[in-house]
């Protein structure tokens, strides 16, 4: 109820959009009332517990609760620095043992090149880095190297209100003008897959034969059958308008620079001149309703919960969902009815239909799903990865279970 109190500042209430009533039904018992069927339902139920005797007792906007939280986990918060660091020391009644290592800070560094120099300075103990500052201490033998399988894609919005990447013979032509084989490559160095949608390959919802391949001759043919002639300086032309758009990326964030820059590469091969910018998010929010982004996504366990917030229609401007204002009433119906249905085949076909829609008319050009490096020293034992979405944090990469974690001997 908390969460979808509309006065509650809670980005998860767009998650719970099916709940209807909650009620308690004895000591043990919880029954949600849903607005309509929605097939994923259990996994959003996936939420932290917070003590209704202190939290629900405080504003739950400003209250201490939400910078000094009280919980049952294997660490206490000892220290927050917003855009700094958080400090963290073992729990000594955890339930499931006090964990061994006993305090541990992570910080908050969002320039890759940095990230990678206090870890080889001996400031950090681990860090995820891209691939090509992971190699550089393949040698080192006191770190190691752990990679974790994702589906955190990479791709750029392609916004249906500029009148060149709104163009359906624009957004096609790109599709197939990209060479996501060489970004696999050359920008990941393998440790990753060309991606073709936001379903990895991998995946049992990856829609078979919508899988695009390198075809700068198609690309051009596209463009010129659309009416879009090359121009003096080979940059194309159409009514008065010249394909050319600007594509921003973050600032210190050198998968994004380095994928955006392939994508401009590639796509001046076809006669599109693409200008990369880089800026914080500050910058570009405001921008992303005509300006192209290289933007990131990507969420394990079911199609919903990034199809639905990455292309539905009615969610276009808001905030970082529909970043693309794609707008495909095929594609709506195949979301809702991918939610709504129980039906394990009826959602493969929603799911099929969605994936081959973007085939037709790509609101994105989807271009890799990258793995996570992670290089960390290597004094313990008990480290692992899983399957991770696109964000990564302290519930991601080895130390998810770092209360596992046990000395070398």
């Amino acid at each position: 109820r908390t969460i979808l109190d509309e006065k509650t500042n809670n980005p998860s209430r767009t998650e719970l959009d099916a709940v209807k009533d909650i009620t308690a039904r004895g000591e043990h018992t919880v029954v949600f009332t849903l607005k309509y069927p929605y097939a994923p339902f259990d996994r959003r139920t996936v939420l932290p517990i917070a003590p209704a005797h202190i939290a629900g007792e405080q504003d739950v906007n400003t209250g201490p609760f939400t910078t000094k939280p009280v919980g049952t986990g294997p660490y206490l918060l000892t220290g927050w620095s917003k855009g700094e660091k958080i400090s963290f020391k073992a729990n000594p009644d955890y339930w499931g043992g006090a964990p061994e290592v006993k305090r541990f800070t992570m910080a908050i560094i969002k320039d890759d090149d940095v990230r990678a120099t206090r870890l080889r300075a001996g400031e950090l103990d681990g860090a995820i880095l891209p691939p090509n500052l992971a190699k550089g201490f393949a040698e080192d033998s006191g770190r190691e190297t752990y990679d974790a399988t994702t589906y955190d894609y990479r791709t750029v919005t392609l916004p249906t209100h500029h009148k060149v990447t709104g163009d359906t013979a624009v957004r096609r032509a790109l599709d197939i003008a990209v060479d996501r084989e060489t970004m696999v490559d050359r920008i990941l160095e393998g440790a990753g897959k060309p991606a073709y949608g936001p379903v990895p390959t991998g995946s049992e919802w990856f829609a078979r034969g919508t899988e695009r391949r390198y075809d700068l001759e198609g690309a051009r043919r596209i463009l010129d059958e659309a009416g879009w002639k090359p121009g003096k300086d080979g940059v194309r032309v159409k009514d008065g308008v010249r394909a050319a758009f600007p594509l921003w990326y973050l600032t210190g964030d050198k998968l994004r620079q380095e994928h955006a820059l392939a994508y401009a590469s590639d796509a001046k091969k076809a006669g599109i001149d693409i200008t990369t910018q880089a800026g914080t998010w500050e910058v570009i929010e405001p921008r992303m309703r005509q300006d192209a982004v290289l933007a990131g996504g990507g969420s394990p366990g079911d199609p919903d919960f990034d199809q639905y917030t990455l292309l539905k229609s009615t969610l276009a401007g808001d905030g970082f969902n529909n970043m693309a204002w794609y707008d495909n009433p095929a594609v709506d119906r195949a979301l809702d009815a991918g939610r709504e249905s129980g039906e394990p085949a009826a959602r493969k076909t929603a799911y099929d239909t969605v994936q081959r829609e973007l085939v037709k008319n790509p609101g994105y050009t989807f271009l890799t799903h990258i793995d996570h490096l992670y290089v960390v020293n290597d004094r313990w034992d008990g480290l692992s990865t899983q399957t991770e979405p696109h964000d990564h944090g302290l519930a991601s990469g080895p130390w998810w279970n770092i209360e596992d974690w046990t000395p070398k001997k």
